[in-house]
This record gives C-alpha cells, structure tokens and sequence, in this order.
C-alpha cells in the first residue's frame, strides 16, 4: 500500500521530486538555483518579509539572505 504525499517524510518527498528532476535531466546547478530561490520565497512569505526573523530562521545572517536574494533575482523578499 503506498503512502499519500502528504504521509511522507521530508526525505521521502525530496527523494521523489529529485528523481523527476534527474529524469528530466535538470542540472545540479539549476536544481540547486530552483530549490533555494523556493526556499527563500517560502520562508519569506512566512515571517512577512522581516528579513531578521526569515534570516534567523534559515539559519544565516541578514546580509547573506539579501545578497543570495539578489543573486537570484527575487525581486522583493515578502
């Protein structure tokens, strides 16, 4: 019996869009570009855009949020 997407842990999901990327050959480079900038996005949205806390809870410093924000052409972190 298989599991619902949403039963999965986080590995398990990942494990699953990883394997669709590879089978769509999506370079490591780009797949790594995507995720982030997704991260970021998400991450952002969720404390409001204060930089501070979506920063703090990333686990990196303020600065380096809005400098891998800009190289990845996110136009406003919110």
């Amino acid at each position: 019996m298989e599991k619902k997407f949403s039963e999965l842990t986080i590995h398990q999901k990942l494990e699953l869009i990883i394997k669709e990327m590879v089978d769509r050959e999506v370079q490591f480079k780009e797949a790594v570009k995507e995720f982030e900038k997704i991260f970021i996005e998400t991450a952002s949205r969720k404390y409001k855009g204060n930089k501070t806390k979506t920063a703090e809870a990333m686990g990196i410093h303020r600065n380096t949020l809005q400098s891998r924000a800009k190289a990845l052409k996110i136009k406003r972190i919110s």
